[in-house]
């Protein structure tokens, strides 16, 4: 069972009930789950949490992110993942062989690729391109969003994008750390699927967000295109 969500200040109680689990951004004082951060509360079955609706992105082990290539070293590439961290992608994440001297054949400076975090240090992140889906992304158009509003972008179990790709005939894919690419025959079919994404996160805190994105799409359709394969 899930309720609907609503906005919820530090001290606030969200949920009371022995049969509540505090989850991320919350705490059990009692019977009650209390807010620790500013945000949107969440209750899915017993677990209450807080989605941020503010704040930087926070590697996290697995994530899949979006990033740009900064510079080539010996046996890797450094990315900007729009982390306060530094990145890197070393030649032995790729999955085929890559000559050393072949470098920036694969990944040039400048190119976007989309990754997945293998590991968080203190001060630095590895990456990864051996999951499918990742890889270097060519053409199309780049988004960038606050990274606590992803998860209202991708939606319950991925329902929210895919009602996105589907509507405006785009392949998306979101990275956890806000960067999201969109690539699509034509131009207005790529724009379409900017507005309506970047209409998801004006409108993240309100009720039936699902069905006011199909309303707005239905409002607003592309030209058909032939649809392409699209990455999770």
């Amino acid at each position: 069972m899930s309720e609907e969500r609503k906005i919820v200040i530090p001290g606030e109680v969200i949920v009371s009930g022995d049969e509540y689990l505090p989850g991320d951004g919350t705490r059990k004082e009692g019977k009650d789950v209390i807010a620790s951060r500013y945000g949107l509360a969440e209750i899915s079955g017993r677990l209450a949490k807080i989605i941020s609706l503010s704040g930087g992105y926070v590697p996290r082990y697995g994530n899949t992110v979006i990033g740009v290539v900064t510079d080539i070293t010996f046996n890797g590439w450094l990315v900007d993942i729009n982390s306060p961290y530094s990145a890197f992608l070393s030649v032995m994440e790729v999955p085929r062989f890559i000559n050393k001297n072949e470098l920036a054949e694969f990944l040039d400076i400048g190119d976007i690729v989309a990754c997945r975090i293998s590991n968080v240090k203190r001060k630095s992140i590895d990456l990864s391109l051996k999951a499918r889906g990742l890889g270097k992304l060519e053409g199309g158009i780049t988004l960038h969003v606050n990274s606590n509003k992803v998860p209202r972008v991708i939606g319950k179990e991925g329902s929210m994008i895919r009602q996105i790709k589907e509507g405006t005939n785009s392949e998306i894919i979101v990275g956890q750390n806000g960067l999201i690419w969109i690539n699509a025959d034509k131009i207005e079919n790529e724009l379409k699927a900017k507005e309506a994404i970047l209409f998801v996160v004006s409108k993240s805190y309100i009720e039936g967000l699902t069905e006011k994105v199909k309303e707005f799409l239905d409002n607003h359709k592309p030209k058909e295109t032939k649809v392409k394969e699209a990455s999770e």
